[in-house]
């Protein structure tokens, strides 16, 4: 069961946006189990241990789904919405930057860096094939 002083300060999504705000992309590892965890949580699923605790992403990762969204030029254009598969395990909804979005292939590999989506921090990934 976790201690009191376990929920006090900011809360995992809170630390994982600090995080990013540092440049640097962070998941959680269960010290019991070793297992990776995203999205941010208190708790590890299935589990319910209380032990996590966070790690650097190696931001290594592979396009498991990709699709388009279509938007006006004025808008912003079209952009990708894909999962990627991370090395560590977890699954993460992100964008592929710097190709056509049409272009990004379910299997191709990827590397993450964080950068800004408009005016927010956020994990997006590069081909690097």
């Amino acid at each position: 069961m976790p201690t009191d002083d376990y929920f006090s300060g900011p809360g995992p999504e809170r630390q994982f946006h600090d995080f990013l705000a540092e440049g640097k992309f962070m998941i959680q590892r269960s010290k019991s189990s070793g297992n990776y965890n995203f999205y941010p949580r208190t708790l590890e699923p299935g589990t319910g241990a209380a032990d996590l605790e966070w790690v650097e992403a190696s931001g290594d990762g592979v396009v498991y789904a990709t699709t388009v969204n279509r938007q006006r030029p004025e808008k912003g254009g079209d952009y990708n919405i894909c999962l990627i598969d991370l090395a560590e395990g977890p699954r993460m909804m992100c964008r592929v930057v710097g190709i056509e979005p049409a272009d990004v292939k379910i299997g191709m590999k990827v590397k993450a860096k964080v950068d800004k989506i408009g005016d927010q921090d956020a994990v997006v990934f590069e081909s690097v094939n």
